[in-house]
């Protein structure tokens, strides 16, 4: 298989997000889920054994070893407990936060074996076996799906019921986690 060295329609974007998008961390999650989504766009992609660039397949990898893992933990330590503290009983949220829980630990399951098999693809360029190209994209629909439950649902109450100080402290905990400057 040949790989396109041009950028491709769906590819993903830069791998870290702009300065302005820290001014509020539930915009730098929303980016996340962004870039995400353009992942499971360049997976879709690898499935059907379109083309990818070895740039595309570097942001992959770069997004599922690095950024997946301290977005869930921005979503796990800080904004679902916050949630769950701001939130109504009405609003049910524990059980939307529970499902999202799950899911993340597939996540956290699932792309180790996903950047092994783009990892072996970016050696050998070989098509993907029919095990790999089913395992990755049942990742991708997984994300998919999750991603529809946060931005749908989760942010959006999240942008109602968090305090400025929740936004502060998820702000302060995010560039901590990066290793970033306050």
């Amino acid at each position: 298989m040949e790989r396109d060295t041009e950028k491709t329609p769906g590819s993903a974007r830069g791998e870290t997000a702009g300065k302005g998008v820290w001014a509020h961390p539930l915009d730098f999650i929303a980016e996340d889920h962004m870039r995400e989504r353009e992942v499971c766009a360049l997976i879709d992609r690898l499935v059907v054994a379109a083309p990818v660039s070895d740039d595309d397949i570097g942001r992959m990898l770069s997004f599922l070893v690095e950024h997946l893992p301290h977005h869930l933990l921005d979503e796990e330590v800080d904004l679902f407990p916050l949630m769950l503290q701001r939130c109504d009983p009405e609003d049910e949220i524990d059980k939307v936060i529970d499902k999202l829980c799950l899911d993340h630990a597939h996540a956290t399951a699932d792309a180790p074996e996903i950047v092994a098999i783009l990892r072996v693809f970016a050696r050998h360029s070989a098509p993907l076996c029919e095990r790999d190209r089913g395992q990755m994209a049942a990742f991708a629909h997984h994300s998919r799906r999750h991603l529809i439950l946060e931005n749908a649902i989760i942010l959006p109450i999240a942008r109602a019921r968090l305090t400025q100080g929740d936004l502060a402290t998820m702000k302060s905990h995010m560039l901590e986690r990066r290793g970033l400057p306050q």
